[in-house]
């Protein structure tokens, strides 16, 4: 304020002496502050008042200046501009919608994010190591800095709000933290579950988890199937780098939801037909036994009932407009890895 105010009594002061326009006037108050002078090439005659005003300037701004530099190093060095970037960070976290949280910035959560950058998802990871953090922000993504496996951590992340949440931690009791956590305080939260043993498997299950994924099960299930069928292992990884995305659509389990396509064949609907989607797979609940049927590449006699789910192969377009086909119908929508 001072430095303000002393820049404008300077300017009205050459106004007055001197009668130059304002924009001459706050050009020498800025040459005459910053000890330029007149070495800009400027050939104004200033008049005796108007070196008085100079003079005044001077040391004013020597005063002024001084203490003005003062008062924003002591800010940087207080932290209050780190504050001020952490509140606007977390202004922007309160916005954030439809993202995934990652838990973890390992070996593994280092692929889930590349691959969810690649699809084009927004994404909010949650690491406490500070150099994970700093090589997480050096690709380009934003990093909340927080112990995961605290509620208030999972709640400033936005997890009522995210499509959901991966735990990827290195350690399997963190992940279990991590996934009661959230399923506390969401219930309805997609959770996928990192694990290295058939034993933490089940107790993440246990915990809520709705998908438990071992790096090392899944490593080897991949090579196996590379050595028996390389071309599907090449086609699927063919489909993950194309525009082709496979996607899971839950019917409701609601009867009068399903009004317009309950008891209808997929031929009857023609929904592959109007959206250009192709329908891979219908799996149906059993709720005698409580496991599921799943029916692969289903024909066109194929009947809708509530509680189904159907996993639809196509573009984002096609896929949207799928989803919009089915309508009141739909309970969920989620992504699957391709």
């Amino acid at each position: 304020m001072a430095l303000i105010v002393l820049v404008n009594l300077a300017a009205i002061g050459y106004r007055i002496t001197d009668g130059w326009d304002w924009g001459d006037c706050y050009w020498m108050v800025l040459i005459t502050l910053s000890t330029l002078g007149f070495s800009d090439g400027t050939t104004q005659v200033l008049t005796t008042s108007g070196r008085v005003v100079t003079a005044l300037s001077l040391i004013g701004g020597l005063v002024v200046v001084q203490f003005a530099i003062q008062s924003v190093l002591g800010l940087s060095e207080s932290g209050y501009f780190r504050r001020l970037r952490e509140r606007k960070f977390r202004h922007w976290l309160r916005s954030m919608d439809n993202h995934v949280i990652l838990c973890g910035y390992g070996r593994i959560g280092r692929e889930i994010a590349e691959q969810l950058d690649r699809e084009g998802v927004e994404l909010l990871v949650v690491e406490m190591d500070p150099d994970r953090r700093e090589e997480a922000e050096d690709q380009g993504l934003a990093v909340l800095m927080a112990d995961a496996t605290l509620d208030e951590t999972l709640i400033e992340a936005g997890i009522h709000r995210c499509r959901s949440l991966v735990a990827a931690l290195p350690s399997n009791a963190a992940n279990l933290y991590v996934v009661l956590s959230a399923r506390g305080i969401r219930p309805d939260c997609r959770l996928i579950a990192r694990a290295d043993s058939e034993e933490a498997e089940r107790k993440l299950r246990l915990a809520g988890a709705d998908q438990v994924v071992s790096p090392y099960v899944a490593g080897g299930r991949t090579m196996a199937a590379t050595a028996l069928r390389p071309l599907a292992v090449s086609f699927m990884e063919l489909l993950a780098g194309s525009d082709c995305e496979v996607e899971e659509f839950q019917l409701s389990e609601e009867p009068h939801r399903l009004e317009a396509l309950e008891g209808r064949t997929l031929a009857e609907l023609q929904l592959g037909r109007r959206s250009g989607a192709l329908v891979l797979a219908i799996r149906s609940p059993e709720p005698e036994t409580g496991l599921s049927n799943l029916i692969a590449n289903p024909g066109g006699d194929v009947r809708l009932a509530p509680g189904q789910l159907l996993v639809v192969m196509g573009s984002k377009e096609q896929l949207r407009h799928f989803g919009k086909l089915l309508g009141p119908s739909l309970a969920d929508v989620g992504s699957m890895p391709a």
